[in-house]
């Protein structure tokens, strides 16, 4: 019950930030999942299990505010969905302790990127529509592999090109239920091929994903809302502190053991 509290808690913050944000979600998540110890693959399955719920509640509450580029989400989701079963299935092929460093690293380069992007958003010129294609299919693939990167990558990216935020955080946001149902498909796929061999008993992280969904769930509604009000620049920047400290705290732990 204590685990299912806490991460009650870690996804409703994580939640409450990504809707503000249009990111964190995923990358917190998977961070205090890593260091609670549990392997990247296992954690990437968890984090996408929640996320299939939180990401639904999320881009139900972003369409509600009409906060949805229609269009920009159709060039987005189909890209991501191939990436993330590319990269779950990446994933799912390689030994745990081996990935888990590069995993870490991944992370720390993500709080970098939210931190850069939460100073330099909006500073550049929107980007053409024949790069959301791409952008979708690479960000898929890294938030599969690290548990959580699509919004660091693509809102990011969207916002920092000049993309009017509300528009940029709130089509990503609806695209990225598609993107997780696709993961999450993969998985299962990976676990009843035996492609994944070293899946374990799932059930060993039930109390975590719960928790995640209980927490996720109960703050995305409150999405479309925080995106118009939220202090973003010091959201970000607390994130991006957050989770370099993490992951490095844990390449520590793995470095002296």
């Amino acid at each position: 019950m204590d685990e299912f509290l806490v991460f009650a808690l870690v996804g409703d913050l994580a939640q409450l930030v990504d809707g503000a944000l249009g990111m964190a979600y995923g990358v917190t998540s998977s961070t205090v999942l890593l260091a609670f110890g549990v392997p990247p693959a296992h954690a990437s399955a968890s984090v996408h299990a929640a996320e299939l719920f939180t990401t639904a509640a999320s881009g139900t509450s972003h369409a509600l505010y009409r906060n949805v580029d229609w269009r920009l989400l159709l060039r987005l989701a189909p890209a991501g969905m191939v990436g993330g079963a590319i990269g779950a299935y990446v994933l799912t092929g390689i030994d745990g302790d081996l990935l888990r460093p590069y995993i870490l690293a991944y992370l720390a380069v993500m709080g970098v990127v939210i931190i850069w992007r939460t100073l330099s958003a909006g500073t550049g010129k929107p980007a053409p529509r024949s790069a959301h294609v791409p952008l979708g299919a690479i960000g898929g693939f890294v938030d599969a592999v690290g548990g959580g990167g699509w919004g660091p990558v693509v809102t990011t990216s969207l916002v920092g090109s000049g993309e009017p935020p509300r528009y940029a955080i709130g089509s990503a946001n609806a695209a990225e239920f598609f993107v997780t149902a696709a993961i999450s498909a993969a998985f299962v796929a990976a676990l009843l091929t035996g492609h994944w061999e070293n899946a374990g008993d799932l059930t060993d992280h039930a109390f975590a994903v719960a928790g995640l969904i209980v927490g996720g769930v109960i703050a995305a509604p409150f999405a479309g809302y925080l995106v118009k009000i939220a202090p973003t620049r010091v959201l970000g920047l607390a994130v991006g502190c957050l989770v370099i400290g993490l992951s490095i705290y844990q390449g520590w732990r793995i470095f002296a053991a």
